[in-house]
């Protein structure tokens, strides 16, 4: 018996990756479980000393340098262009402001709504991702579009 599925429509996994979505989600996946790991491990251990905010600043510290590299080299492929440090501080940047939405979401679920704050930052990274998405494909690893040679539109 044929199959009713095309060989048009198969999605072999070059193709998958391709997509810029597709690499986002690949490396905002590593990146998330990383930063989420760091944050679960220094709240679970110095986490009495530094608390959860704490815990929350050396997550993200250790977290953006990871997903500098790896937005830059393999979701956005602008490794070799442009100007790294402009990059970096672009790329920061927007990582400064996920972590201000972070500081003030975090402590409303742990504070306010009496969540663990392991829920709580499991909540928040999902506001936050969406942030980082659109932050670094339209700011952080923007290129100047080519000017289009004199007469032709």
């Amino acid at each position: 018996m044929k199959s009713t599925r095309s060989a048009g429509r198969r999605l072999s996994i070059p193709a998958l990756l391709a997509e810029e979505r597709v690499r986002f989600l690949i490396v905002g996946g590593i990146n998330t479980v990383v930063g989420y790991g760091l944050f679960a491990a220094l709240h679970l251990t110095v986490g009495h000393v530094i608390g959860y905010l704490g815990s929350l600043y050396l997550s993200y510290l250790l977290g953006v340098a990871l997903a500098f590299v790896l937005h830059r080299r393999f979701t956005f492929r602008k490794h070799g262009t442009g100007n790294v440090v402009v990059d970096f501080l672009r790329f920061a940047s927007v990582y400064v402001v996920s972590l201000a939405i972070n500081t003030v979401v975090l402590p409303l679920l742990v504070e306010v709504a009496g969540l663990d704050p392991l829920i709580a930052q499991a909540i928040t990274v999902v506001i936050t991702t969406l942030v980082s998405y659109f932050g670094h494909k339209y700011f952080s690893f923007r290129r100047a579009k080519a000017a289009e040679p004199d007469g032709i539109e």
